[in-house]
């Protein structure tokens, strides 16, 4: 809103779970949809989901529990986690059916296609485990709000 290079929402903390806050947004995305840049979060998550929703978020400024507060994420982070959570395990499956093939024909083709998704996601699921990527990328809370 202020910062072309952060997008901010408001939300309620829940929780509290050490260093991270849940929280929860009426809103869900960022409401830039029909900007450029937009990635239309916010309308899948209308179409699929109903009521509130919850997240995590780094919790810098010590927020508590039933406080109003205002969350960041940098501009492109939502984009960009969904276009590497489709497009790395499919790359990885694909590199996984080349080198079976070339191993072992159709056989290590269907076999290095599943091995290869298999590793794809644990490598995705290990990147986006708590407090790995960059900070800035991460949602994390950034005020406290009226």
């Amino acid at each position: 809103m202020g910062n072309p290079e952060v997008q901010t929402i408001r939300a309620i903390v829940r929780a509290i779970d050490g260093e991270q806050a849940l929280v929860e947004v009426e809103e869900g995305g960022c409401g830039r949809c029909h900007e450029t840049g937009g990635c239309g979060g916010q309308n899948i998550s209308r179409a699929l989901c109903g009521g509130p929703r919850s997240y995590r978020a780094d919790n810098a400024i010590g927020a508590r529990v039933g406080e109003h507060v205002t969350v960041a994420i940098g501009a492109g982070a939502v984009r960009r986690s969904a276009n590497l959570a489709y497009v790395f395990p499919l790359f990885a499956a694909l590199a996984g059916a080349v080198a079976g093939t070339a191993l072992a024909g159709e056989g290590g083709a269907i076999a290095g296609t599943a091995g290869g998704l298999f590793l794809g996601f644990v490598r995705l699921r290990r990147g986006s485990a708590a407090g790995t990527g960059y900070a800035t990328d991460r949602p994390h809370l950034v005020s406290r709000s009226s």
